[in-house]
């Protein structure tokens, strides 16, 4: 018996998993056991975003594991309190909560609005949004596909198209506390915000008295050419969640906040077990300084350039491409067509991507990438592409 098939005996039947065990990895390339290299354009969905086996975050992770791996949040720890001051000192906010995964750090965003906002608990989200598979954020997630089967779910979530800025105002009431959605949206099909819809929504939450609240669990750390995503709209929100790459494969979250809205959490209002353990904050904070010291930001915004540039020569040849969209190393190609197939034969051909909202192939490469990969990923594409009949 091989190892996918004890693992359909062992595990759990939540995903749909493609046919590949992979034993090791470096940089942009994972090996599978048979010894066969594979050029990776998910980096583990948005997660490993300073490459597989980064010189640098194995370096802190066998330093940390070696002297203090987990003692709970009942004591205090270097790498936690560091961690959270050069979050703070890049960023908006003033205080960190940190947490193991975006769901649980969209989770604790969401239970600080209603707390901070008390009595009005009614937030504000978009349609073809994901904020996680907790009740709470699964109820907050625009996608009815995967709240099938969990009803009933959460009261308290008003849903509006994203980019609408109308229906926001016509949704906001007497109850309404928060506003929270993706900068740019990743499961929901890669979707980008028009000019100024962004600054609109702060706007109004300020006129309204109402928290902003930023979900950057898969744009944050890096991903668009600057550390967090809200950075290219230059509008700040008064709550932030981050996860998926801050630690570079470890399990970790955080969510941010303005000091007059984080002290509204308070000893015993909300905890996390794991939550900014040593051994992962350490490899968090050396991902962070080699985010904004070592040219990683730089080369996202230059190789994102180059990628979307190619990927448009694409579409100039092939008219089932319906659209490119991207900013640093988000990008996705929409077709008229389901993507799965063009995934599986990219998959036969030694490339790893992905497909979202059925129609839209998602390049999400680690931001280390090189224009060598990305010719890999063009040519192939290109390859695949000329076999499809119209």
């Amino acid at each position: 018996m091989n190892l996918m098939e004890r693992a359909k005996l062992a595990i759990a039947d939540t995903y749909s998993r493609l046919p590949l065990v992979f034993v090791r990895g470096d940089g942009c390339r994972l090996w599978d056991s048979r010894d066969r290299v594979y050029i990776d354009f998910v980096a583990g969905i948005a997660v490993c975003n300073l490459g597989h086996c980064n010189a640098v975050v194995n370096e802190a992770l066998e330093k940390q594991m070696k002297r203090l791996i987990h003692v709970s949040n009942l004591y205090y720890t270097e790498p936690q309190v560091e961690l959270a001051e050069m979050l703070i000192s890049h960023s908006f906010a003033d205080k960190v909560f940190f947490c193991n995964s975006g769901a649980e750090a969209n989770e604790a965003a969401i239970k600080l609005a209603r707390k901070y906002s008390k009595p009005r608990y009614k937030i504000i989200v978009m349609e073809d949004s994901f904020h996680g598979r907790t009740i709470a954020t699964l109820s907050a997630t625009g996608q009815k596909r995967f709240q099938q089967g969990f009803e009933p779910m959460l009261p308290g979530f008003e849903f509006v198209p994203f980019d609408d800025i109308e229906a926001i105002k016509k949704n906001i009431d007497i109850e309404t506390c928060a506003i929270m959605l993706e900068p740019i949206q990743g499961e929901g099909g890669v979707n980008f915000p028009s000019n100024g819809y962004l600054r609109e929504i702060r706007e109004l939450c300020h006129k309204k008295n109402l928290l902003l609240i930023f979900d950057e669990v898969q744009v944050g750390m890096g991903r668009t050419g600057k550390l967090f995503a809200y950075e290219n709209y230059g509008v700040e929100p008064d709550i932030m969640t981050l996860a998926k790459a801050l630690a570079n494969g470890l399990p970790m979250g955080a969510m941010l906040a303005r000091d007059d809205v984080a002290k509204s959490f308070t000893p015993g209002s909300h905890a996390s077990t794991f939550g900014g353990n040593p051994l992962c904050a350490a490899v968090a904070l050396s991902c962070i300084r080699t985010m904004v010291n070592g040219g990683i930001l730089t080369n996202c915004e230059r190789m994102g350039n180059y990628l979307i540039h190619q990927l448009m020569e694409l579409k100039q040849k092939y008219s089932f491409i319906r659209e490119i969209r991207g900013k640093g190393l988000m990008v996705g190609m929409e077709l008229d067509f389901p993507g799965q197939g063009i995934v599986d034969r990219c998959m036969e051909e030694g490339l790893l991507i992905n497909c979202t909202k059925e129609r839209v192939l998602r390049f999400l490469p680690p931001l280390i990438v090189t224009e060598k990969e990305i010719n890999f990923l063009i040519e192939t594409l290109d390859r695949i592409f000329s076999e499809i009949v119209v």
